[in-house]
């Protein structure tokens, strides 16, 4: 019978290079590793970029679907008997796989890409499979049916699971041993004595002087004060024989918080690229945007001046070796890398949101060179760093632990007190949304 182990330790903590240093150890064809990155599609694609999932004209006539991906990895990793077969229809029925085998990889929403790349690793029959915050992106059905598959993989498949988690609440109760980085050092204790030593965190980790400073932040001149940020009538979107959006209506007036849910698949992200003109689609379809009707002339460009704006996409295109101030300056160019050097006004700006996120340290530092957390909370300082209008905040706390989802989860509850200021988060998980959420849609998956 296979073991659970699970990782555990703050952002920046030193996971990372502690499975880095066991996979060197171990070196076997049968330990397989699953990282964060890589629910974004292969680190190495340098012809990513933000808008490509939008864009399908794009996608190669000869560009492999799900399905026969996953039959290369079938084929490549075993010989075909039927109990391998078995094994096959079952991760495709666990993980509902069976709708997404005609579709493209770049199609797939950031929860769908999870479920494809554990199936795919698990095709290949692993002795040990390390996974890094396997649960992050996935719906709460989609994440109670894995813990149910991770723990027959143990029981009937004899793996044994490495799980590096930045949520310490998502330990399995089957855990066997949870191994806690601290300050360098590695401590290895059972579930019961970790969470028996874990403190609970201070509901405001913002500390007040930063809190004000948010507050005072002076208004912009420029800014648009309309009373409809966006409207959308009817709006539909469809990709070949596959509708995402139906007759979709929806009005966020000025200053209202929403939380955006639904199923893995439901066109959450589908939605918001719609209003920050990522997809091409957008101008076909009725949309008013801080009261101006979408197609009546105004640029890309200036509809993103006035949003902010995080996603998992943003997350995947970001693999360049930018000083991670850098990145965050890009937010006031609208830019995905940065393309115009910052004054040392824009500079000092950076700085000053990358203090409100606890990251000021990292200014210098190359973005790939920093832990999936840590990015993330770059990226944060650079939806923030242009002040804008419109947050959207597309799974915004992906990768952090407790204490840096408290943190952001206070900057964005005290920026939203602030006059005309809108918000539109996502998350699968209900606990994250800052309490200054009160309007909810659910979006249900398209048949």
């Amino acid at each position: 019978m296979g073991k659970v182990i699970c990782i555990v330790g703050r952002n920046g903590s030193g996971k990372t290079l502690y499975v880095d240093s066991l996979r060197k150890q171990w070196a076997s064809d049968t330990v397989r590793y699953v990282a964060f990155g890589d629910a974004y599609g292969a680190s190495t694609d340098k012809s990513y970029y933000l808008q490509l999932r939008w864009n399908q004209h794009d996608i190669d006539e000869e560009t492999p679907t799900v399905g026969q991906l996953l039959e290369r990895t079938f084929a490549m990793t075993g010989a075909d008997t039927p109990e391998r077969r078995a094994l096959q229809q079952h991760l495709y029925q666990q993980f509902q796989l069976a709708p997404l085998l005609d579709k493209y990889i770049i199609l797939l929403s950031s929860g769908e890409l999870r479920k494809y790349q554990l199936a795919k690793t698990l095709l290949a029959n692993p002795k040990t499979l390390i996974l890094d915050n396997p649960f992050i992106g996935l719906d709460a059905e989609t994440r109670s049916l894995l813990r149910e598959l991770l723990l027959s993989l143990t029981t009937e498949w004899d793996i044994t699971l490495y799980l590096v988690l930045s949520k310490s609440d998502e330990i399995p109760d089957y855990t066997d041993t949870v191994i806690s980085l601290q300050e360098g050092q590695t401590v290895t204790m059972s579930p019961q004595e970790y969470r028996n030593q874990l403190s609970p965190v201070d509901p405001q980790v913002l500390n007040e002087q930063l809190r004000q400073a948010i507050i005072n932040l002076p208004t912009h001149q420029d800014d648009y004060h309309a009373d409809t940020v966006i409207k959308m009538n009817k709006v539909s979107i469809r990709y070949g024989e596959r509708t995402i959006l139906k007759d979709l209506d929806w009005t966020v007036l000025n200053g209202e918080r929403w939380s955006l849910s639904g199923s893995n698949g439901s066109g959450k992200s589908t939605l918001l690229s719609l209003v920050c003109a990522d997809n091409p689609q957008s101008y076909a379809c009725d949309i008013i945007l801080f009261g101006f009707q979408r197609g009546s002339g105004e640029s890309i460009w200036d509809i993103k001046r006035h949003i902010g704006y995080v996603s998992p996409e943003m997350h995947r295109s970001y693999k360049r070796t930018l000083p991670a101030i850098h990145v965050v300056a890009s937010g006031l160019k609208d830019t995905v890398g940065l393309y115009v050097r910052p004054n040392e006004k824009e500079k000092e700006t950076c700085r000053w949101w990358m203090r409100i996120f606890g990251i000021e340290h990292l200014a210098d530092r190359l973005f790939t060179s920093l832990s999936s957390g840590e990015q993330r909370l770059v990226l944060l300082a650079r939806a923030f760093v242009k002040d804008p209008e419109l947050l959207i905040l597309d799974e915004p706390l992906h990768g952090l632990d407790q204490y840096n989802r408290q943190l952001v989860r206070n900057v964005i509850d005290t920026f939203c007190q602030r006059k005309n200021k809108t918000l539109v988060m996502v998350t699968h998980y209900e606990e994250e949304l800052p309490g200054c959420i009160t309007l909810h849609k659910k979006l249900i998956k398209q048949q």
